[in-house]
């Protein structure tokens, strides 16, 4: 009874998509880092793996939302390079514990956002026919 004399009834509903299952990418993500944030709490240096643990988390994210992209080549060395940026970050800046949570939150998110845009960059360059937004599987 969709319609009648050309209305919609009242009763008239969408059936229900079928239901998908949650992602839960982000909480596999921190519970696969939390070991290595406690080895470095067990070797005396909570402020190195702070900031060890945020940078990874934001390189994974970055990897699982252009995961698509994972067959190309190109791909798999843009992360290592962006990897191998990330060290002097992690070993020459001196993070303090007191204000590490209330600096390295916004920095996690400028972090992500380059890492993004580097995965962005080479896709431009490397793909041909590329365009921001497709979605390709």
């Amino acid at each position: 009874m969709a319609a009648i004399n050309g209305r919609t009834s009242m009763f008239d509903y969408e059936v229900p998509k079928e239901k998908t299952s949650a992602d839960w990418s982000g909480t596999i993500i921190q519970l696969s880092l939390l070991p290595l944030f406690f080895l470095f709490v067990y070797l005396g240096n909570a402020e190195m793996g702070f900031a060890t643990v945020l940078v990874l988390g934001m390189i994974i994210l970055a990897i699982k939302l252009r995961w698509k992209l994972r067959m190309h080549i190109w791909f798999w060395p843009t992360i290592v390079l962006v990897l191998l940026l990330h060290v002097p970050l992690v070993l020459l800046v001196h993070w303090k514990l007191s204000n590490t949570p209330t600096i390295a939150w916004p920095l996690g998110i400028m972090d992500f956002l380059l890492i993004s845009g580097a995965l962005g960059l080479a896709e431009k360059l490397f793909v041909k026919g590329s365009a921001v937004g497709e979605d390709d599987q």
